[in-house]
């Protein structure tokens, strides 16, 4: 035979050969294009810094000097580096807390930076961070606080919101890009009556900044957790009904939890600070790693993302001794998740969506991001990954995504293993949602084969990645004194419940 001829059979074959299936429709709701960017980033560090940090304060009483503002060494770049450094991907500043002190030369109050001795009255904090997060390439957050303890509008409806719009104002148009907005419903009790217009606040910082995320008890785009202990819910799903929320007013076990019916997409955010206080003190020492530790895999872990406040000193400078907390930190998690033991196996699954291998197999979960999934086949009622090995490999942890640009689909799965001398599987650890990324821990164990199984699904179960680890910072079956187990409000509940 010709080349020539072998030349077009081969052109023929290619011409016949079977289209691609299309991608399995996406499950509403789903997440934009800035809430995928936020889910990515994992962590975030906060920044509490104002005259709070000068007067040994938590909630300053807005009627503190201006001349307390001092930090004669203040490094926004050293922040940022500390951040960049160590795995954050932005940094939120509190521009204004309760006390109503500015961090930017507000044009609509004298209670800023500009009536202090620091830069002789001509510095900009958030300026000078904007600054240094543009050249490092790390995301820049602002909140500015709805409870202004030091200005005389607040109490008065229409004069306060038109007041707190013309800063938000400023903040969203002489800084760059914002990546984030947070806000709170937080105030004292006893404090003045105050309607805040979120509705219009929440349109114009859209309107202002179309890339931003809005953070609050309710959303609309980033929820609060519930708590600042920086543990979600063991079930957390992205999916909410704002309209079940109330900024200020939130059930905390329903934010804890999300909503498996819920229509809109408003993925969590857990919050804790690396301190006792939320704002530096001299006296306070950060929290040590494995806390730390134990704070990421009950927030990021748990299909959320990760905001630990690391607040400035005095100084203006962010602590060694949080430094410190901080690479070890890092250490910790490098030696946990740099090694996926699942890259030596051998990985096959129940089934594959129109049996094509190369656009849905299993393999697809070894690789990092979305875009490449394990899908099975339409309409079967087994959903199944396994995992063989050719020796026993140790582990403890298991990790599985879910591409959640295609919407949140796990309700409940969980992990088997074959014993290695009676050959029975044995169920290892199951848990209910998935979301961007869940963690779970358990006492280690060894086998050659491992079968995840998806128990419930509100679509077709797609699976992005999976790992399997060796955490010895916390291994269960050396040291349980290690490590601390933090459970959820509606957890230690059904714990007491089961106790009676």
């Amino acid at each position: 035979m010709s080349l020539l001829t072998l030349l077009f059979f081969s052109l023929l074959s290619l011409s016949k050969s079977t289209p691609l299936k299309p991608h399995p429709l996406p499950i509403l709701p789903l997440p934009s294009s800035q809430q995928l960017q936020w889910q990515l980033g994992s962590m975030a560090m906060f920044l509490h810094f104002g005259p709070n940090t000068f007067t040994n304060s938590e909630w300053g009483s807005g009627k503190a000097d201006p001349s307390v503002f001092n930090p004669t060494h203040l490094n926004a770049t050293q922040w940022v580096q500390t951040a960049k450094d160590f795995g954050f991907s932005r940094v939120i500043l509190t521009a204004k807390h309760h006390d109503g002190f500015c961090l930017w030369p507000s044009e609509y109050t004298d209670y800023s930076v500009k009536s202090s001795p620091w830069r002789n009255g001509t510095g900009d904090v958030v300026a000078e961070l904007a600054s240094a997060a543009a050249a490092e390439g790390i995301g820049l957050g602002l909140y500015l606080s709805p409870w202004d303890r030091h200005d005389g509008a607040y109490g008065k409806t229409l004069e306060y919101n038109e007041f707190y719009l013309s800063q938000m104002t400023e903040l969203l148009t002489k800084y760059g890009e914002i990546k984030e907005v947070w806000l709170d419903g937080a105030k004292g009790e006893g404090e003045k009556d105050m309607e805040y217009f979120f509705n219009t606040w929440f349109s114009l910082i859209h309107q202002l900044q179309p890339g931003a995320v809005i953070f609050s008890d309710a959303g609309p785009d980033v929820r609060w957790i519930g708590d600042e202990a920086g543990v979600a819910g063991s079930t957390c799903w992205s999916l909410f009904n704002r309209t079940n929320a109330k900024i200020g007013d939130t059930d905390p076990l329903y934010s804890q939890e999300g909503d498996g019916f819920g229509q809109d997409w408003v993925p969590a955010e857990c919050d804790v600070s690396i301190r006792p206080g939320w704002f530096w003190h001299a006296l306070e020492s950060p929290k040590p790693v494995a806390k730390l530790l134990d704070v990421y895999y009950n927030s990021v872990g748990r299909n959320c993302l990760f905001l630990l406040n690391v607040p400035p000193n005095s100084s203006g400078l962010i602590s060694e001794q949080d430094i410190k907390v901080l690479e070890e930190f890092r250490e910790v998690k490098k030696s946990i998740f740099s090694n996926n033991l699942a890259r030596k196996a051998v990985l096959n699954s129940s089934s594959v969506r129109g049996g094509q291998s190369s656009q849905f197999g299993a393999e697809n979960v070894l690789e990092e991001g979305l875009d490449k999934y394990w899908a099975p086949e339409e309409k079967v009622k087994e959903w199944e990954l396994y995992l063989e090995f050719r020796d026993p490999v140790s582990f403890n942890v298991l990790e599985v995504r879910e591409p959640i640009q295609m919407g949140q689909r796990v309700a409940s799965f969980h992990l088997e293993m074959r014993n290695i001398k009676s050959g029975k599987w044995e169920r290892v650890v199951r848990a209910t949602t998935v979301g961007f990324k869940r963690l779970l821990r358990f006492q280690r164990c060894e086998s050659r084969s491992l079968k995840l199984v998806v128990e419930k699904a509100r679509a077709d179960p797609l699976i992005s990645y999976i790992g399997i680890y060796m955490d010895k910072f916390s291994d269960l079956g050396r040291n349980s004194s290690k490590i601390t187990i933090t459970r959820t409000l509606h957890e230690e509940l059904v714990l007491n419940d089961s106790r009676k």
